[in-house]
């Protein structure tokens, strides 16, 4: 999946991330969206999917595979953190 119809969520305005995934099959006519996000903001990334499923593209995307999973990393301490991560793949119907 080319690298443009991923989008990964965080601190900017919700809407904003709506209007992305909306745009993904809109205007460059994608097939599939992944949504992807870490941590806290994994509720976030639920909610845009719904947002844009049911108030945006009603009938017209459908959400396909859900992965979850962690990652490890070093926080700004130095100590090994481990976050846990969603992707959602919504799919034209």
């Amino acid at each position: 999946m080319p690298e443009d119809n991923q989008i990964y969520v965080g601190q900017k305005n919700f809407m904003n991330y709506v209007t992305a995934v909306v745009m993904q099959f809109t205007t460059k006519d994608a097939k599939e969206v992944v949504v992807r996000a870490r941590g806290k903001y994994i509720s976030r990334a639920i909610d845009i999917v719904e947002v844009a499923r049911k108030r945006f593209l009603e009938g017209k995307i459908e959400v396909g595979k859900i992965n979850i999973g962690s990652e490890e990393f070093q926080n700004k301490d130095g100590r090994k953190v481990r976050v846990s991560t969603i992707e959602i793949t919504l799919r034209k119907i």
